[in-house]
């Protein structure tokens, strides 16, 4: 299950954007491909410049590569949103700001398209992910050491 906006640019695949979106018109973004997207199933699109798009919660699964939703997407204006528990719990890191400013870089640079965002909060770097099933979170352990980076995944499973 994510949440975010679902845009199409002519022809191409849906992209199933959970990170940021630029304000243009129409938006901007980027994301994994969704296949077997049907816009009819989708209310509440717009089309513009040959674009579409609209925001969603959509339940469906993840194979690593692509999307597939696997039932109708529901608008997020009409969307309860699933709650999000805080990672940190309240916790407050020991890390210097400087040392977690050059790791949040390093993550971008190098791990490619896999973080969606990160960020500096209350003395972590906070990563979103696409999906992490664990992995991305022990590579970060093994990598700046426990209690430095926390990640986020984009995509929960439905419970």
């Amino acid at each position: 299950m994510g949440q975010g906006t679902v845009l199409q640019a002519g022809d191409a695949l849906p992209g199933f954007c959970l990170g940021g979106v630029r304000e243009s018109y129409p938006p901007q973004c980027t994301g994994p491909d969704i296949v077997g997207w049907d816009w009819d199933l989708a209310p509440q699109a717009e089309t513009a410049s040959g674009v579409t798009w609209g925001t969603y919660a959509v339940t469906g699964t993840w194979d690593g590569t692509v999307f597939t939703p696997t039932m109708t997407p529901i608008p997020l204006s009409l969307y309860d949103a699933m709650p999000f528990e805080d990672p940190l719990a309240g916790r407050q890191g020991s890390t210097a700001l400087q040392e977690l400013d050059r790791i949040r870089q390093a993550v971008y640079i190098g791990f490619g398209d896999y973080p969606v965002s990160a960020g500096v909060e209350s003395g972590f770097v906070v990563v979103t992910v696409v999906y992490d099933d664990g992995s991305f979170q022990a590579l970060m352990d093994a990598e700046y050491g426990p209690d430095v980076v926390v990640v986020l995944s984009a995509l929960r499973p439905v419970t």
